[in-house]
């Protein structure tokens, strides 16, 4: 979901500036997952750029109590948004907590790292959702810790048909600053691409398993 589209078409324009967001329809990038993709997202790199991170850590916030008032605690998910966490949870005044991947193997063993207590509200913050397995895994994690997730913030999603359906099976509710069709429409607004590439992309979110094969 999408509050404001404004905040929408300004967070895509950021990403395609700094090149957290890499559009290449000609030469597909490589995913971790197999899959072949005119697009590479990588938010991490916004942290490089202080009115870029400022922008976002804002506007995170203000969706946080937008959509789900001010929260007990902030988590963070492992590993791309423990730092824009930190900076909404520092915003917001509230604590912050992240939530790895799985059980450390050692130590203490957690899997969420900092003071989480029964009962509180807890606002997820994520960088990216593609699939959403691992950010609904996150929340399952904090709801076996006895959290009360209220719902999830990211920076970007592609909009996938499957993470649309894991995040309504899961009763998890997302929002997101920005997501696919706003960063198609500034891309090509600002020239950055052509209409014959943008075809391109629009036929790649149809069936990404499968493009380009």
């Amino acid at each position: 979901m999408i509050l404001n589209k404004d905040t929408a078409k300004k967070t895509a324009e950021f990403l395609l500036q700094i090149k957290a967001i890499k559009l290449s329809p000609s030469e597909p990038f490589n995913w971790a997952s197999g899959w072949k993709s005119p697009i590479y997202c990588d938010n991490r790199i916004t942290l490089s750029f202080p009115s870029v991170r400022n922008f976002l850590k804002e506007e995170i916030a203000k969706l946080v109590e937008l959509k789900h008032g001010k929260p007990d605690a902030i988590a963070g998910v492992a590993t791309g948004a423990i730092a824009i966490g930190v900076l909404v949870a520092q915003e917001l005044g509230v604590p912050f907590v992240y939530v790895r991947p799985e059980a450390k193997k050692h130590g203490r063993k957690n899997q969420i790292e900092g003071h989480l207590e029964k009962g509180q509200n807890v606002v997820v913050i994520e960088d990216l959702i593609s699939t959403g397995k691992s950010s609904l895994l996150a929340v399952e994690a904090l709801k076996e810790a006895d959290a009360n997730v209220k719902g999830m913030i990211a920076i970007f999603t592609y909009g996938f048909e499957v993470a649309e359906n894991n995040f309504k099976e899961s009763n998890v509710e997302l929002t997101t600053l920005s997501d696919y069709e706003y960063l198609l429409e500034q891309a090509l607004d600002s020239n950055y691409i052509s209409d014959k590439e943008l075809n391109t992309l629009q036929d790649w979110r149809k069936n990404p398993s499968s493009w380009n094969q």
